[in-house]
Formats: structure tokens, C-alpha cells, sequence
């Protein structure tokens, strides 16, 4: 899944990317609001974290711009919004969430929560709010970061990980290159390189062991596809 952390304060703003891709997501950031709405419109993000306090408009405007639609992005309104901040005045969580947040947290915090906070957002509309995704004999634990197929644990990288969960989350729907390198991998990735086709190679490998039916397959001129028959 790609984030967008839009956070003024440079130290946090690393140590949040850091901790955020450590945990298997893929990070951008931004330090303004000009930036975060730049990015938005040509990134279809799954989440942002977002600060209220930035040097050039504050956070409540930002997210109200996004629900009311002034910022197109290309995900439409999937985007999930998490206001992180240390304004923690009850008017102001009240108007973060009316102005259109998911979800608010308030400065200083416990990074493991945050991380909570975030995946419980990204599961909201796959497998009923699960954080457990099962498409036949594939099972994938979000928050324990553990993946197997039937009695055998799958040992993946974390880019492994982000795409089965991607490719787990539309079972049967063919997904193109372009969709996970846009969804998995973060701005910093050259988008000519062969890093999607080499991850979904070594992803396929470790998926089927000797004697197992192939769960991932390529659809020619189109993707990949999450066999969802078991």
C-alpha cells in the first residue's frame, strides 16, 4: 500500500518514512501543502497522514479541499485520511473529523499505535475489515506480517508481501504492472526498471512449492492475476 505523509518538521518526517517502510508500506512525502496536493493529483494514494500545522495552509483546508472534491486524484474518494498532529483540543479533533479525516492522533504517540491506526483504515473495505485476507488456500495476516499457503509459512520481503496483499485484496481481477508499481513501490522507484515483473517472479516461486497448483498467473499484454479458485 503507498502512503503520503505530509509533515513539516523534517526529523519526524524521516523518522515516520523510515518506520513506515520498515513496515512494509511504500512512502512519499511532502512538507507543504503545495507539495501534498501535487503529489495527490498524479498518485492515486491509499492513505495520507496528514499535519495540521504546515508552512503554507493548515491541514482542516487541505482535507477539506480533498472531500469536497477541488483536488482530483486519480484514486477518487478511496483516498483514507489520518490527521496527525499535536493539536489534541477536543474542537479540534471534532473539526478534523467533520472536515473529512477518517481518523485523528495527536502528537506525542506510540509509534505501534499509529501503525494500528493505519491498518485498521486500509481494511475497511477489503474482506469485511479483516485484518486476516484469505483467498483459497493463501491466508495474510496485515498486522502480524505473516503469510502462508495452507500449512506452510511463506517467508517474503516486504515488497513480496505488499503486492500478495494488493493482488489478495482483487482475487481473480487481472492487475497491470503499472497498478502495483503504483500501489507498492513509492516515488524513488525508477519506473523503467523490471522491479515489478522481477518481485511477482520471485512472489510466484515461493506461492507454488513442488506439486502445488500455480495461484499467480500472467495475463499477456495485461498483468497479473490472484487465482481465487483455490
Amino acid at each position: 500500500m503507498r502512503l503520503l505523509v505530509v509533515e513539516d518538521e523534517e526529523g519526524l518526517l524521516s523518522a515516520l518514512a523510515a518506520g513506515l517502510r520498515r513496515s512494509g508500506y511504500a512512502v512519499d512525502t511532502a512538507v507543504t501543502g503545495a507539495e501534498a496536493v501535487g503529489k495527490l493529483t498524479d498518485v492515486a494514494y491509499d492513505l495520507m497522514v496528514l499535519d495540521l500545522s504546515l508552512p503554507d495552509t493548515d491541514g482542516f483546508t487541505l482535507c477539506r479541499a480533498l472531500r469536497q472534491g477541488d483536488i482530483q486524484t486519480p484514486g477518487g474518494s478511496d483516498l483514507r485520511v489520518l490527521i496527525l498532529t499535536a493539536r489534541g483540543s477536543l474542537h479540534d479533533r471534532v473539526r478534523g473529523l467533520d472536515e473529512g479525516a477518517d481518523d485523528y492522533l495527536v502528537k506525542p504517540f506510540a509509534f505501534a499505535e499509529l501503525l494500528a491506526r493505519i491498518r485498521a483504515l486500509l481494511r475497511r473495505d477489503v474482506a469485511g475489515g479483516n485484518s486476516v485476507l484469505r483467498v483459497g488456500e493463501l491466508l495474510l495476516d496485515t498486522a502480524r506480517h505473516h503469510a502462508r499457503r495452507g500449512e506452510r509459512g511463506l517467508a517474503l520481503t516486504n515488497k513480496e508481501f505488499g503486492v500478495l496483499r494488493y493482488l489478495m485484496s482483487r482475487p481473480g481481477y487481472v492487475v497491470s504492472a503499472e497498478e502495483l508499481l503504483e500501489h507498492v513501490w513509492d516515488e524513488n522507484t525508477d519506473p523503467f526498471t523490471q522491479t515489478v515483473r522481477v518481485t511477482v517472479g520471485t512472489l510466484r516461486r515461493k506461492l507454488t512449492a513442488k506439486g502445488e497448483s500455480a495461484l499467480l498467473e500472467t495475463v499477456i499484454g495485461r498483468g497479473y492475476r490472484l487465482r481465487d479458485d483455490g
